[in-house]
Order: C-alpha cells, then sequence, then structure tokens
C-alpha cells in the first residue's frame, strides 16, 4: 500500500510564487507516487477572522490555483477542510489531552501573539492540535512541511503516540516529514529580506496581472552602493539573484552575474527581465486560473467528489479512535 501524504494551504488569500516553485511542484509529482490529500485549511484561516466575504472567495481562489497548479482530481484528494466535520471532532478529542504548557511554548503561538496582540484567540493556543487532526484523521504516513512547520509536526507524533498509550492502542502512525528527492526551492520576497509570503506583504502571486508584476518587481529592493570586483553581494541583491535563478534562462542568470562581477550592471535592466520572465512563467497559470473561477460547477463538483473521499477515510478514523476512548451508542 502506498503511503499516504497529507498537506494543505490555509485559505487566507492566493498563492504565490513561493508555493509555486516550491510545495506545488513537489506536490504534482506526488500525487502520482503516494496516495495523497491536499485541503484548503479554511478553519486555520480563521484564527485571523477574515470575513464572511473574504473566506468564501479565498476557498475559491485557493481551490482554482491548486488545479491550475496541477493537481488532479482523479489522482489525489483535493477537499475543504471544513466540508470533513470528522476533522473538527477529532481536533475536539485530541484537546482533551493537549496540555496548556506545551501549547503555549509553540513557536508558531509566540509568533501569532506578537503579530495579533488584541487577537489571541483559543484557536490560536489549540493550532498545532487542529493541524494534529487534519494529519491523523488520514493516519499519514507523510507529511510535507517547510522548516516553519517542523514543530507542529513533532507535536503531531506526540499527540499520536499520546493517544495510543493512554488508550492501548496502535491506531495512529508516526508521521514523518517528506523529503523530495530535489529540495525545496526557498523564493525571497521583493523586500530584500526573508521569503515571499502573503503576510509579509513581498510576494507575488500565480493571479496577478503583468502590469502589477511589473510594478511589483521594479520597486524590488536592490543596492545602490557601487561594489568592487568580486565583493559579496548584499542580502537584497543575492535575493534578486535567487528569484532571476527560479524563473529565468542559464543564459540570463549569466548575463547578470557577469555584469555583476564587471561593476557594470544596472539593477533597472535586470528587474525589467526579471519581472518579463515571471510574466512568461505565471501568464499560462494565471489564465487557467481564471478559467477555473469562471466555472462555479467544476469547483463545486472537485470540492463534492475532494469531501467524499476524505470523509470516507475521516470516518473510519474517527470511529476508531472513539471506541478506543469508550465512546460508544447505548
Amino acid at each position: 500500500m502506498k503511503q499516504i501524504v497529507v498537506s494543505g494551504i490555509r485559505s487566507t488569500g492566493r498563492l504565490h510564487l513561493g508555493n509555486y516553485l516550491g510545495a506545488l511542484r513537489n506536490f504534482v509529482q506526488m500525487q502520482r507516487e503516494y496516495q495523497c490529500f491536499f485541503f484548503i485549511a479554511d478553519l486555520h484561516s480563521l484564527t485571523t477572522h477574515p470575513t464572511a466575504a473574504d473566506l468564501h472567495g479565498s476557498v475559491r481562489a485557493v481551490m482554482a490555483e491548486y488545479l491550475a497548479a496541477g493537481l488532479d482530481p482523479k489522482l489525489c484528494t483535493l477537499y475543504v477542510q471544513s466540508d470533513v466535520p470528522e476533522t473538527t471532532e477529532l481536533y475536539l478529542l485530541l484537546n482533551m489531552n493537549a496540555y496548556l504548557g506545551e501549547l503555549q511554548r509553540c513557536t508558531s503561538f509566540k509568533d501569532k501573539i506578537r503579530k495579533q496582540p488584541n487577537n489571541i484567540n483559543a484557536g490560536l493556543l489549540t493550532y498545532p492540535t487542529l493541524m494534529a487532526a487534519d494529519i491523523l484523521i488520514h493516519r499519514a504516513n507523510l507529511v510535507p512541511v517547510g522548516k516553519d512547520q517542523e514543530q507542529h509536526l513533532e507535536m503531531t507524533r506526540t499527540f499520536g503516540l499520546r493517544f495510543n498509550r493512554m488508550y492501548n492502542t496502535e491506531l495512529f502512525p508516526e508521521p514523518q516529514a517528506y523529503n523530495p528527492q530535489s529540495p525545496l526551492v526557498k523564493i525571497p520576497g521583493l523586500d530584500g529580506t526573508g521569503k515571499m509570503g502573503k503576510s509579509e506583504g513581498n510576494a507575488l502571486y500565480l493571479s496577478d496581472s503583468p502590469e502589477d508584476i511589473r510594478k511589483k518587481v521594479m520597486r524590488a529592493m536592490s543596492d545602490n552602493t557601487p561594489k568592487a570586483p568580486n565583493e559579496p553581494k548584499s542580502e537584497p541583491v543575492q535575493n534578486l539573484f535567487a528569484l532571476l535563478r527560479a524563473v529565468s534562462t542559464a543564459e540570463t542568470v549569466e548575463f547578470f552575474e557577469d555584469q555583476y562581477q564587471a561593476c557594470t550592471i544596472r539593477y533597472g535592466d535586470m528587474k525589467k527581465q526579471l519581472a518579463e520572465d515571471v510574466i512568461a512563467l505565471t501568464t499560462p497559470l494565471r489564465e487557467k486560473i481564471e478559467m477555473y473561477l469562471a466555472d462555479d460547477r467544476l469547483l463545486s463538483d472537485v470540492a463534492a467528489m475532494g469531501a467524499e473521499a476524505a470523509r470516507k477515510s475521516a470516518k473510519e478514523t474517527l470511529q476508531l479512535a472513539k471506541e478506543a476512548m469508550g465512546i460508544r451508542k447505548l
């Protein structure tokens, strides 16, 4: 039997170039080799209190973008998190044995309460438990996670093993991080520091128009300080070259590297080339996204098919978990 892989993307906005060149390309390959569950994490997004209109629109957008990026509902299970109520029931059961101290020590919780001090809700505190439920509900063996999510995966193992020990069962496996054959590509943001992300406001989105891409790239941080030959690149310039390597030809990268080493580089010209190469990469994706967004029936059918398959897996796990805990009908 093929190993089960689970992964989700929060439905708080559009997918960006980093998502596509990083995780999504691996997802497309994984669906051909493993039994995969990919979901749109609309419940997780509630920790930031999006409006009702924003939430539904984001779910539709992310579903369209998943499909445009190459996820095939015939090869994988693609569903909306809230369409599988068994996940939230398992989340409740796991919370009964998740302890305050370990949840408060979670790095992501500390980061979130610093970023949104006026919205420290219970969902933020128990975010790792819901993530564990997403994984354990399908008894997954493998989970593709970035460095920022490794602690959550470790907590998932803790919750699963604790459940097995407390209720004398071997229901939950120990999910491991999925390591693709080719390492994940880290796409830097346009602000000169860190990786590309929605919350950082430094992203190029798959659905961005060519005009938006040109404007964003031309505003990207570079370096106005003249450099001596062979002097190391500043972080903003390193990021520009990293973006160039991700989307441009080897010849293009070599051309600007030679200019940099000769101290004749014009960052305006480099950014113009970078923008056009990003446009060439994302235009086919944007056109597919627009096509899927215009077809409500197709999006609905894909979500329904995914929910049916996900619930079949989830119902079996939840029933076994409740029986192990002694929760039975009279």
